[in-house]
This record gives C-alpha cells, sequence and structure tokens, in this order.
C-alpha cells in the first residue's frame, strides 16, 4: 500500500507501469496506491485521440497537464483538490478473469468506502459507480503480461465549468443549459458528506485492505528510477500522447 500522494500526469501513468512491471517479475508484491496530480491534468484512453478529446488551448492556459493512459474509456479531467485515485495491481491470478466481475469486485471496495461516510452508492456495469442516478466514480482496467491494473478516479468535488473548459465533451459548448445537464448526471463527495479528503481517503484505505494482510510500504529505488524513465521517454513525449 502506497500512501497518498501527488505526482504530475506523465509520472502517475509511469508510476503505475513501473509497478506493473515489478509485480510481474516478483520484484514488488501486489500494490494499492491513492494518489492526486499536481497540476491538474486531463488523462484520455489508449484509443482517443488527444486533439479530438481535449481542448489543448485550454489546457495551457490553465496550466493543466494531459497524457494518455495504457487503459482504455474516455478523456477524464483530474483535479488537484478535487480528485482521489486509485490503483490496483496484482497478479492475474489473483484477480477475476472476467472483466465484468473484476470491476464489480474492486468498484465493491469504494462502494464500502463511501458507505463508511454516509453516502449510500450503488456499482453501474460495466465501470461506474453511481449515487441515485449520478455518476461519482470510474474506473478503467488493463492486462498484461499477467498483471492486472484497474485505476480509476473518485470525485471528491467537481468544477463543471473548469472541466467543460478543457474537455470537448460532445463538442458541447460551456452554457448554463450545459452545466445544468451535467449536474443531473455527476456528483461529488463534498456535495453529499461533510468530510474532508483526508477522512474519505482514509475510509478508502480502510474498505480496500478490509480481511487483507498488507502492510504501507516506499517505492523502491528500481520503480522509481524507472518510472522517472518512463515519464520522460513515454508519457511526457508527443509521440506518445499525439499517437492517435
Amino acid at each position: 500500500m502506497i500512501r497518498f500522494e501527488h505526482w504530475n500526469a506523465a509520472m502517475n501513468m509511469a508510476l503505475d507501469e513501473a509497478a506493473s512491471d515489478a509485480v510481474r517479475c516478483g520484484h514488488s508484491p501486489p500494490t494499492v496506491r491513492f494518489y492526486g496530480w499536481n497540476p491538474s491534468a486531463v488523462s484520455i484512453g489508449c484509443f482517443q485521440s488527444l486533439e479530438d478529446e481535449v481542448n489543448l488551448e485550454a489546457c495551457k492556459a490553465l496550466g493543466i497537464e494531459w497524457v494518455r493512459r495504457r487503459t482504455g474509456a474516455g478523456a477524464v479531467y483530474h483535479d488537484r483538490e478535487g480528485e482521489i485515485t486509485y490503483s490496483v495491481i496484482a497478479p492475474e491470478g489473483m484477480m477475476e478473469r472476467d472483466i465484468g466481475k473484476a470491476y464489480r469486485v474492486v468498484c465493491g471496495w469504494i462502494i464500502e468506502a463511501l458507505a463508511l461516510v454516509g453516502i449510500e452508492a450503488h456499482f453501474e456495469p460495466i465501470n461506474d459507480i453511481l449515487v441515485g442516478k449520478r455518476k461519482i466514480s470510474g474506473s478503467a482496467q488493463t492486462r498484461r503480461g499477467g498483471v492486472f491494473l484497474q485505476h480509476g478516479t473518485l470525485l471528491y468535488d467537481v468544477d463543471p465549468r473548469r472541466m467543460f473548459s478543457v474537455l470537448k465533451v460532445g463538442k458541447t459548448k460551456i452554457s448554463d443549459k450545459a452545466i445544468a445537464a451535467f449536474e443531473e448526471r455527476v456528483t461529488a463527495v463534498s456535495r453529499l458528506a461533510h468530510i474532508s479528503k483526508e477522512r474519505m481517503i482514509a475510509s478508502l484505505l480502510e474498505s480496500f485492505t478490509e480481511s487483507k494482510d498488507w502492510e504501507f510500504g516506499t517505492w523502491s529505488a528500481h520503480e522509481m528510477s524507472e518510472a522517472r524513465r518512463l515519464a520522460k521517454e513515454r508519457y511526457g513525449s508527443d509521440a506518445w500522447n499525439f499517437s492517435r
């Protein structure tokens, strides 16, 4: 278990890959991490076009980074203060073989964490968590080289106007009507419970580790060296981020 930490966009994705490689080689145990993005960033799915999904000029003006993930799913705005992100990295044999069932298991831990702070949520296949009809969490998954990786977001707070300014959400213009429609589809922890982000992270830690043997750890020297290399050569490069 890696304690909550902030990294920039390239390092966040590079750490996931470096940890996956270390787990695959047997150099590191199954790893869970909670983290944030500093500065705020947009990530896109591995099959998406950065220019089609992201308003790059708005990102530059606001100091928001961008990065391509190794996982699928859609473009996501990661707010520095408003989001808690998680990654679960483990040998593939430890997780459900069926993709949908695996999503249900890991997302179940998030649902349990929300219950601990008084928020009733439910799983919406294939990879979303809803409170009522509003989305509060989404995830993405990949399996490579015998290693399972699922990472996703939990919205602690959300600023729809800022999000709309950097994501080309259906090519929708920022308007009161668009914001109102967004408010009907998305919610956040801070709108549902009067708790700190630190308390929400503690609840996630409790639910993700329940009935499991675990301990806090730190990145190995090899993981950190490999992550810095990947951040520079892949996730921070135009060749990767503009590859589609």
